[in-house]
């Protein structure tokens, strides 16, 4: 199963603490230094996945080509559509380091459950073209694949989007800024609801709990040495829209206390789903007719109208 963010980073600490002592050192290297942690961030593995078997026949694959994008910039996708042609939707948003061809068994399980699956590769990866990611480039990928899914699925209330790991501070982003815009129009959110999986509430948190177990000293300001941020627990508040947090309490790289705070932090309605046993990869499939539930009850929560009237939990600090 793939490495997450955490296991390569502890694999890297090294190269983290030089990172750091360079930015404290040599403020004038900031754009070089800004690429490699980048670099260190998504570290993506070229080519297919080595338990990749291959798509079905029924996949379609395509490239997104926005009009916002750079030329020769592109984003490959994958459309599953379910058995059902009024099943209900889901865009699919991964994580770091592995391509389409790494998501492919969750895909598969999200489609087994009845629900079609728009996924795409961020620029970058896979097949998508363009350069190395960015936290900025990630979130406009996302906002143009949301653009082709409201195509792909026209009905507003049979829509969900899904974030696992880093894909989860992605997701948050965009559920954030569509909440935004409701809010602004005084409409319904065009969305059932968000699914986050074995994610973190910030990217300084994530690292932090690498430097502090890694590091030979413990002085270092971590949080404040990244330019990429992904800070979702200061976004989630702002989400008007039914959400599922779910994480494996057996995760040795992402510590699921991460999802029990964006949890306590988050808006009514909303569920956390802790799996006994479960690991950065498998919740989905060891919590089984569990996690189908969970979607299924997302699947039936109304639809929020954003404005000044949501009532708002309080922010777990």
């Amino acid at each position: 199963m793939p490495a997450p963010l955490l296991a390569h980073l502890r694999r890297r600490w090294l190269s983290l603490l030089c990172m750091a002592v360079l930015v404290i050192g040599l403020p004038t290297s900031c754009a070089v230094l800004q690429h490699t942690e980048r670099e260190l961030l998504f570290r993506i593995e070229p080519g297919t996945a080595s338990w990749y078997r291959g798509l079905p026949q029924d996949v379609q694959e395509f490239d997104i080509e926005p009009a916002g994008f750079k030329a020769g910039q592109s984003l490959h996708a994958w459309w599953w559509p379910a058995a059902r042609r009024d099943a209900p939707s889901i865009l699919y948003l991964h994580g770091v380091r592995w391509n389409l061809t790494g998501q492919a068994f969750r895909i598969e399980q999200l489609r087994a459950m009845g629900y079609s699956v728009l996924a795409i590769d961020y620029r970058g990866f896979g097949q998508s073209k363009g350069d190395l990611p960015s936290e900025a480039s990630v979130y406009e990928d996302a906002r143009a694949a949301w653009e082709r899914f409201t195509v792909m699925q026209p009905d507003a209330g049979k829509r969900l989007i899904y974030g696992h790991s880093l894909g989860g501070a992605v997701a948050v982003d965009l559920a954030a800024e569509l909440s935004a815009q409701a809010k602004k129009q005084q409409v319904a959110v065009p969305v059932r609801g968000l699914v986050i999986e074995s994610t973190f509430t910030s990217l300084g948190d994530a690292v932090a709990v690498v430097a502090n177990d890694n590091l030979p000293v413990n002085w270092l300001p971590v949080r404040w040495l990244l330019s990429q941020k992904f800070d979702s627990i200061d976004k989630i508040v702002d989400i008007d829209m039914p959400l599922l947090v779910v994480h494996g309490m057996a995760d040795r790289f992402m510590p699921s206390r991460f999802s029990q705070q964006l949890f306590n932090a988050a808006n009514e309605p909303k569920r956390l789903l802790l799996v006994p046993g479960g690991t950065h990869n498998n919740s989905m499939s060891l919590a089984g007719s569990q996690y189908r539930q969970a979607l299924d009850a997302l699947m039936k929560a109304p639809r929020q109208m954003a404005g000044p009237t949501q009532v708002r939990a309080a922010h777990d600090s």
